[in-house]
């Protein structure tokens, strides 16, 4: 049996008519308007992907210094240290070692993992020709070559190859020619993130090997404020905030010790993890738990419950 209910009386119960169905489609249909609307006006931009490929080819002579300083092990990368490599020392906390303690289990050797494998894998006799020459050189030659030929190139204002007369560069200059028409085709991301694995899954490689940059990858991370002077942890492209609730993350490396510090990482955890601890264990601490007793804030803010409990 279905109850009538006349809507031109007013309702005294105990029911009355509803019509679910129209107001979930109407909420549905207002959320997802709202939802797209705003997520077309205030969302964060999606640029496109920095690549070996795009660096190769907006800036090339940043792209040859880049890996001439790989062959001379001058980089970044190559003075890492763990997980990649034991060329440096890591972050530390007082007397503990905490990177050190980590180990190298992604090893990386940029000289022979961004250059002088990937340019085996082109295929190209020239290529082959200066690597071999580069193996069977020792050590300190190698060094002595790349270092010069970077020296060269930093004299030179810009340009993507320096003139040898005198031999003194070796293999180096033909080796990172190759390097930069491989890359500019694209071929160079992919032999990167396909060296360990068939599946381009892995992206450590060609990340640090743009992370080495001084220049083009530099400029573009100043440029969309992610060079971390601003907000330490993460931050959105452009001038987007990024996660809200890293705020307090954020606001310690804008403070000293930490801004200054090349332990800031380190650092920075380190007190949020104390302070993340006290604020768990608050209701332990004698003087601090009786705090609000002592400043009863929370009756302004329940003053009707406590008013009806007088």
């Amino acid at each position: 049996m279905v109850m009538k209910v006349d809507p031109s009386k007013k309702w005294t119960g105990p029911v009355r008519p509803y019509d679910i169905i129209k107001e979930g489609v109407i909420a549905v249909v207002v959320v997802a308007v709202l939802a797209g609307g705003l997520s077309l006006l205030f969302s964060s931009p999606d640029d496109k992907a920095v690549t070996l490929k795009s660096w190769s080819n907006n800036n090339a002579a940043d792209f040859v210094v880049t890996a001439t300083g790989e062959l001379a092990g001058t980089t970044t990368s190559a003075g890492y240290g763990a997980p990649y490599n034991h060329a440096g020392n890591g972050p530390t906390l007082g007397p503990l070692k905490l990177q050190d303690w980590v180990g190298v289990h992604i090893p990386v050797d940029p000289a022979n993992d961004f250059v002088v494998k990937p340019l085996l894998m082109l295929n190209d006799g020239n290529a082959t020709a200066a690597v071999d020459t580069w193996n069977a050189a020792t050590v300190d030659q190698q060094t002595k070559w790349a270092s010069s030929y970077a020296d060269a190139l930093g004299k030179s204002g810009g340009a993507t190859s320096v003139a040898d007369a005198k031999n003194q560069f070796g293999p180096v200059p033909g080796m990172v020619s190759s390097l930069l028409g491989m890359a500019k085709t694209g071929a160079l991301d992919g032999a990167l993130t396909t060296s360990e694995t068939p599946l381009p899954t892995d992206f450590t490689k060609p990340l640090l090997f743009l992370a080495d940059s001084e220049g083009y990858f530099a400029d573009m991370a100043s440029k969309q404020h992610l060079s971390g002077d601003q907000w330490g942890v993460m931050n959105e492209t452009g001038s987007w905030p990024g996660q809200s609730w890293l705020w307090l993350f954020s606001f310690w490396y804008q403070v000293e010790p930490f801004k200054s510090s090349g332990n800031a990482d380190t650092l920075v955890m380190t007190l949020m993890g104390l302070l993340t601890l006290s604020l768990a264990l608050f209701p332990f601490f004698p003087i601090i738990r009786k705090l609000p007793y002592k400043i009863p804030i929370h009756r302004l803010i329940w003053k009707k419950w406590y008013a009806r409990k007088l």
